[in-house]
């Protein structure tokens, strides 16, 4: 799985260095096994973005992107939509990706990620509850909802202060540690994508993202 989500991260045509970051000496060795660069972190790290800000640090790149190594079928045409705003505007310190929500089903499951946006396309809030709360459908057209793909992009400065940052009320409440950012007064900007998370935590998920990696794969044989 590991590999998969490296492989199709190098196929990302913004992406100039790749690194995976860990702390387990197992996946250090699978990762050097088909040649990955491969850092080892502390085992410290209260979240991913904190392993992220030790992998980065002694790095010079400008823009950070975080992929989480449970992404079997990331997009890499996603990776490079969340990372070409900081690209053309230096203003923006924090990126990330959304998908319009076609189920209805995921609107109130918690594990489920939602998102609100301004105007400008920055995220207003993240809730695990269905956001906005519609009081009066028949009064309006209902706007589309989107969930948060956890695919995250970063100017390196911002990324290596963001751990230093007080930790709010919004972020303990809800366990998302985007808010942080929010909370503290930054701007986080939305990039729609097509692009359909599907992490792998479970057995179950496991089977799921076999059978479509190789459905994929087929599709993508020439007869």
């Amino acid at each position: 799985m590991l590999q998969h989500v490296w492989e199709r991260a190098c196929q990302s045509r913004y992406l100039t260095n790749i690194i995976i970051g860990t702390d387990d000496a197992r996946v250090y060795e699978i990762a050097r096994s088909f040649g990955a660069a491969v850092r080892m972190t502390r085992s410290d790290h209260s979240s991913g973005t904190d392993r992220v800000a030790e992998v980065a640090s002694p790095e010079t790149a400008e823009i950070v992107v975080n992929i989480q190594g449970d992404e079997p079928l990331i997009d890499p045409a996603a990776i490079d939509a969340a990372i070409l705003p900081l690209v053309h505007d230096p203003e923006i310190v924090m990126g990330t990706l959304m998908k319009r929500i076609e189920n209805p089903r995921e609107i109130d499951d918690p594990n489920v990620v939602k998102v609100v946006t301004d105007r400008n396309g920055d995220a207003i809030y993240f809730s695990r509850s269905p956001i906005p709360f519609v009081r009066d459908s028949a009064a309006l057209p209902l706007a589309p909802r989107f969930k948060h793909i956890g695919l995250y992009v970063y100017r390196r400065e911002f990324l290596l202060r963001y751990s230093e940052l007080p930790v709010g009320p919004l972020e303990l409440a809800e366990r998302l540690e985007q808010l942080r950012a929010i909370e503290n007064g930054f701007h986080i900007r939305m990039v729609e994508t097509e692009y359909d998370s599907m992490g792998v935590d479970t057995p179950a998920d496991l089977e799921r993202a076999e059978a479509l990696f190789a459905a994929s794969m087929t599709l993508g044989v020439k007869s």
